[in-house]
């Protein structure tokens, strides 16, 4: 049985080590457990519909402006309460970030405070899908401080909030929660139907409810990202994360070329000059369209047990989607020692572009090759890659034969400079791996 190390990220004050003898929820420190529910309440943000999300509702030729600011008043605007409340395990806006000269302008950061207080557990790095563990580490254990607010996509033409809402155990609110070791200003959780305990795979509902949430806060810098399990999710419990950079990302102005679209109008194409192959998806006749093609495709991937990252680009017109086996080399001890010594986890905002650094003397000397030569490792090989793409194209009903045709090019950059692009070559899934994180 093969094992390696890793320290996991603590998004919870609340997060203790599995191997303690108390795995009792509750005990009156006011968490989501039955104990403690009773009673509890947070404001719900209801959202508009998503044809009509991000734009004004004119109702009597009059343009109605959202009951609250979503994006500056609950996402960040609470977030920013919590951090004054002392709840953050460090002060993430005193981390020096920079961006790294070069072509595609990887954005580093030196943050030593997210890997402190490690945290013995062990995680299988070979089944994207498993069981969801309630004695694990789940959000039903965090503290309800730390919760900001309810949101749930709405059936009506325009959003509505209320400032005080019960938490109804009995229809399972979807929550947003702090990080508490966030990697940026704003850094949240979006926990799909909290208490319906979901392990962490993506389904058509909460994928269209993490569009949804993109699309509320009407910004291309904030971003929402997912990470499979295998593919450095820490916490088997249905998440995604989001935060806010006002920077574009490298993987968003990498070039692409386009593969097929589909009956429906989403149009699929494939990253070019980038470390990490990948998969870009856009346009549609409508939201819910592109969202049921992702969901589709990240089924297959689950189902075919092969780990992914997603971001969610763009206030929701993009999402890039990243097959990856990283964890999978780095089990099999075929990770450079030169990048296993940086400690650093490839997850979706590190094949973004966002390079968060444990080590100051890696952030120091940090290059676009470095970054490159990283980012690398957690690619599919050519081959291993178009075997994937193969089984995409089969699960959501197009044959990948039109993309040999076309050729089309989009998202060009026009910047100068070169980097080695080599991949790495693929690797079969490994038998047993575990993680001790």
């Amino acid at each position: 049985m093969l094992k390696i190390k890793r320290v996991p990220t603590v998004v919870s004050n609340y997060q203790k080590d599995e191997s303690s003898a108390d795995v009792s929820v509750g005990c009156g420190r006011n968490c989501l457990g039955a104990c403690c529910l009773n009673g509890a309440r947070l404001p719900l943000y209801s959202c508009k519909k998503l044809e009509t999300s991000g734009e004004k509702v004119v109702v009597n030729n009059e343009a109605r402006e959202p009951p609250v600011a979503f994006l500056e008043s609950l996402v960040l605007g609470e977030w920013e309460d919590r951090f004054q409340r002392g709840l953050f395990r460090y002060d993430v806006t005193a981390c020096e970030t920079k961006v790294i000269p070069g072509k595609y302008g990887f954005v580093a950061q030196l943050n030593e405070g997210r890997h402190l207080k490690k945290r013995p557990t062990e995680f299988r790095v070979d089944k994207v899908l498993q069981s969801f563990d309630g004695n694990k580490f789940n959000f039903t254990k965090v503290g309800q401080e730390e919760l900001l607010f309810q949101f749930e996509a709405g059936e009506d033409d325009e959003a509505q909030f209320f400032p005080c809402m019960p938490l109804d155990a009995e229809n399972s609110p979807s929550v947003v929660a702090i990080n508490v070791s966030p990697i940026e200003y704003g850094h949240v959780l979006l926990i799909p139907r909290v208490l319906d305990c979901l392990p962490q795979r993506i389904d058509h509902k909460s994928l269209l409810l993490a569009l949804h949430m993109a699309s509320e806060a009407a910004n291309p810098y904030f971003r929402l990202g997912y990470n499979s399990l295998g593919a450095f999710a820490t916490i088997n419990h249905l998440h995604f994360q989001a935060y806010y950079l006002a920077m574009p990302f490298p993987l968003e102005k990498a070039s692409s070329k386009k593969m097929i679209t589909t009956d429906n109008g989403v149009k699929i194409s494939e990253l070019l000059n980038y470390p990490v192959r990948g998969l870009l998806f856009e346009g549609g006749n409508s939201m819910q369209y592109l969202s049921d093609t992702v969901s589709d495709t990240c089924v297959c991937l689950q189902n075919n047990n092969i780990p992914f990252n997603i971001l969610i680009s763009d206030c929701g017109r993009q999402i890039f989607l990243m097959p990856q086996c990283y964890a999978e080399k780095q089990a099999l001890g075929e990770v450079s020692p030169e990048v296993l010594e940086t400690q650093v986890n490839p997850a979706v905002w590190e094949i973004s572009g966002h390079m968060v650094l444990k080590r100051k003397e890696d952030y120091e000397g940090a290059t676009e090759e470095k970054a490159w030569r990283l980012l690398a490792e957690a690619s599919l090989s050519e081959e291993r890659f178009k075997e994937v793409n193969d089984l995409i194209f089969e699960a959501i009903g197009c044959s990948n034969q039109e993309g040999k045709l076309e050729g089309t090019k989009v998202h060009q950059q026009n910047t100068n400079g070169s980097v080695n692009q080599t991949s790495n070559r693929s690797h079969g899934t490994a038998s047993e791996c575990l993680v001790l994180q």
